[in-house]
């Protein structure tokens, strides 16, 4: 799995590489860099890209988006958009990076940097993903990104990362059905946490939480009273995970409570 340090090693080359492609000339900046003054399209591209090396992201940006203001039909502002999306996303300004690199896309769509601008817009939802605590609109966001990114894009380099951070999003979804599914068991709502728990079983059954999805449908169910769907829960669980805590727990919930279904299970 990649280090957030190597994927942001990668995004600054990436980001490198676009802007050494429009840097020939001398640097043009000054304290009063984002005043509107009429400048040729290279000055004013590599003023901005003087502040992104600086440091000064929101500047870095601004003057990224004057460049394309100011010269909307230069080659030039093709590249100041994508670096304005970049600069945008460093000062974590998402959704001014999102917009950015959303522009670039609907008007250069098969554009040979297509596929770094949607890797863009997917980490831009993704650096803002909540704990499990709180509501998931923006963790859902992100998941449609990337998989936006693994569709268009399936043999790219953004691909490979993006189906890391998929998975890690999935299973962070999962963690947030259990979170509510629990919340029902500690509350009595049995059926209500049954659903949850289904839930992660059906949409999630490939993240860590499967386990205690299948174990927690065994105690749903045995509080509901219907023994013969919690062994067939803790039957499966049995099957795909037999060494597992989570299968020993429903082993001894089912001999407790419906220990003629264990017998009967063999």
């Amino acid at each position: 799995m990649y280090s957030h340090s190597s994927i942001k090693a990668a995004i600054l080359a990436a980001a490198g590489a676009v802007a050494l492609t429009g840097c020939a000339g001398g640097s043009a900046s000054e304290p009063n860099d984002l005043a509107y003054v009429a400048r040729d399209v290279e000055s004013l591209y590599n003023a901005a890209k003087d502040r992104l090396d600086q440091g000064d992201l929101q500047l870095a940006a601004a003057l990224f988006d004057e460049v394309e203001r100011q010269h909307p039909y230069s080659p030039w502002a093709r590249r100041a958009q994508l670096m304005s999306a970049f600069s945008y996303y460093a000062a974590r300004e998402y959704n001014s990076s999102i917009q950015s690199a959303s522009r670039f896309l609907s008007i250069h769509p098969g554009n040979a940097d297509a596929p770094y601008a949607y890797y863009l817009i997917a980490l831009s939802y993704y650096e803002r993903i909540s704990d499990v605590e709180r509501d998931q609109a923006i963790t859902r966001q992100a998941l449609q990104a990337l998989n936006e990114i693994v569709r268009r894009y399936p043999e790219s380099p953004y691909a490979a990362d993006a189906r890391l951070k998929i998975d890690l999003v999935n299973d962070h979804l999962a963690g947030k059905e259990m979170e509510i599914g629990r919340f029902y068991q500690d509350t009595g709502q049995w059926l209500a946490s049954a659903l949850r728990f289904q839930n992660v079983v059906d949409d999630y059954q490939t993240t860590s939480h499967a386990p205690e999805a299948l174990y927690r449908l065994v105690e749903s169910n045995l509080a509901i009273g219907v023994p013969e769907e919690a062994q067939r829960y803790a039957a499966v669980l049995g099957a795909n995970y037999p060494g597992s805590d989570w299968y020993e727990r429903a082993f001894k919930l089912m001999q407790e409570h419906a220990p003629q279904r264990v017998a009967a299970g063999g």
